[in-house]
C-alpha cells in the first residue's frame, strides 16, 4: 500500500477565507458569534462567514453553486494552489475528488420553499434541483480544476469530512488514483435549518464551550476544509512539499442510538486508526476533538479518551469553539487544524471555556494555546447515527 502525503490545505469558514488567517483566529480563540443575517433579531447565534469576498475569486459562476458548494470550491482551489497542482502539471483521470456533506443544499432549498410557499410563486428556480443535489459539490470541484477520476460525495452527518478524507486516501493507497482532492463542505445557515436544530434543544445562547463546566450546546457553523492526499512516491517525482502523511484512518458504527454517544464505539474507532497506522497510543501528541460543547457527546468523547490513552492522556482541544459546529465540513475544517497544529508545533486552545468539569477529566488546552512537540495528532468525527471516524497524521 502507498504512502499517503498531504501536499495541499485549503479552508474557508467563519474563522477565515484562507489557511494562514483561519490558523491566526483559531491560535487566538477568536470566534465570530453573531445573530444569523438571515434572522437578525433572533436570539439565536451562529459562527457565520460575513466576508463574501472569496466569492470574486471563483474559477466558476457563484450564483450558480449553492453556499456549500462554494465553499468546497474556494477551499479546493486553495489547496490545489499550495500543492502546486498547476493546469497541465498533472493526469487529470488520475485525479479523485470527494467531498463531504451533512445536507447538500439547504440555503438552496429553503430558499425555494420561501419562495413557493411563501412569496405564493408557481416555479423555482430552474438550477434548483443542478444546486440542490447531493453530488453538487464533488460536481463542481471536478469542474472547475478540470478533475476526471472517480468524483462522489459522502454523507454521514458530521463525520463525512473525515470519511471523505480516509476513502480519498484508501483510493491513492491502492493505485486507483494518484492524487485526491477530498474533504467537507456545509452551508446550514438558513431559518428552516436553525430553526430546526433549535427544535432539539441543543443550541447554546452565546457560545461554544466544549468540555467546559456550564456549557450548554453547540454553535452552527458554515464552510469548508479540504486536502490534496497524494502517494509520497507522485509527490516527490514532481518535487511537491509534504505537510503531513495520513497515516491511519478508522470508521464505524454503533449500531445503538440515533443520538447518544457510544463511549465503546468512540474509542474502538481511535484504537483502530493507530493499529492502522502502526502507533501506539503513547505516540500522539495532539487530539482535535469532536468536541461539540453538548453535555452528552464531550462526557463521552472524554472518557472515550481516558480509555484508550489512559489517565494521562496527550492534549486535547475543540477548534469547534472557535468555528462552531460546520456538520458535514467539520471532518475537514478539523483535519486542516491538526495539520497546522503539527506544522507550526502548537496546540489551539479550546476557547470560551469557564471552569473545568470533573465529569471532563483532560487536558482541553483552555483559553490559551502553547508551543509543543507534535509529531503526530489524531483527528475525531462522531456523527449522529453512531457513525464514528479518526484520521492520524503524523510528520
Amino acid at each position: 500500500m502507498r504512502q499517503v502525503s498531504v501536499t495541499g490545505l485549503g479552508v474557508v469558514c467563519s474563522s477565515g477565507t484562507d489557511t494562514h488567517s483561519f490558523w491566526n483566529n483559531i491560535v487566538a480563540g477568536n470566534a465570530q458569534i453573531l445573530a444569523p443575517r438571515c434572522m437578525p433579531d433572533s436570539r439565536l447565534r451562529v459562527a457565520e462567514l460575513r466576508d463574501d469576498g472569496f466569492l470574486e475569486h471563483l474559477p466558476v459562476k457563484a450564483p450558480a453553486l449553492d453556499r456549500s458548494a462554494q465553499f468546497a470550491v474556494r477551499a479546493a482551489g486553495e489547496a490545489m494552489e499550495m500543492a502546486g497542482l498547476l493546469p497541465h502539471t498533472f493526469e487529470p483521470s488520475r485525479v479523485a475528488v470527494i467531498m463531504g456533506n451533512g445536507g447538500a443544499g439547504l440555503t438552496t432549498l429553503d430558499e425555494q420553499f420561501r419562495r413557493l410557499y411563501q412569496e405564493g410563486q408557481l416555479r423555482c428556480h430552474p438550477l434548483s434541483i443542478a444546486k440542490s443535489m447531493s453530488s453538487s459539490s464533488a460536481s463542481w470541484v471536478s469542474i472547475a480544476f478540470g478533475l476526471r477520476g472517480p468524483t462522489f460525495v459522502v454523507a454521514s452527518a458530521c463525520a463525512s469530512g473525515a470519511h471523505a478524507i480516509g476513502l480519498g486516501a484508501q483510493l491513492v493507497q491502492s493505485g486507483i488514483v494518484d492524487i485526491a482532492v477530498v474533504g467537507g463542505c456545509e452551508a446550514p445557515l438558513n431559518e428552516g435549518t436553525i430553526r430546526a436544530w433549535d427544535s432539539m434543544r441543543i443550541l447554546a445562547p452565546d457560545a461554544c464551550r466544549p468540555f467546559s463546566k456550564g456549557r450548554l450546546g453547540l454553535i452552527l457553523g458554515e464552510g469548508a476544509g479540504v486536502l490534496v492526499l497524494e502517494a509520497d512516491r507522485h509527490a516527490r517525482a514532481r518535487g511537491a512539499k509534504s505537510y503531513a502523511t495520513l497515516a491511519g484512518f478508522a470508521c464505524s458504527a454503533d449500531a445503538m442510538d440515533m443520538f447518544n454517544p457510544s463511549i465503546e464505539g468512540m474509542s474502538q474507532v481511535m484504537r483502530d486508526s493507530l493499529a492502522q497506522a502502526g502507533l501506539a497510543p503513547a505516540d500522539i501528541q495532539y487530539i482535535n476533538a469532536h468536541g461539540t460543547g453538548t453535555l452528552a457527546n464531550d462526557v463521552a468523547e472524554a472518557n472515550a479518551v481516558r480509555a484508550v490513552f489512559g489517565n494521562s492522556p496527550p492534549p486535547l482541544s475543540s477548534t469547534k469553539s472557535v468555528t462552531g459546529h460546520g456538520l458535514g465540513a467539520s471532518g475537514g475544517i478539523e483535519a486542516v487544524a491538526t495539520i497546522l497544529a503539527m506544522h507550526n508545533q502548537f496546540l489551539p486552545p479550546t476557547a470560551n471555556f469557564i471552569e473545568a468539569d470533573a465529569d471532563c477529566s483532560i487536558d482541553c488546552v483552555p483559553n490559551v494555546g502553547r508551543a509543543a512537540v507534535i509529531q503526530s495528532g489524531l483527528s475525531n468525527s462522531f456523527a449522529f447515527g453512531g457513525l464514528n471516524a479518526s484520521l492520524v497524521f503524523t510528520s
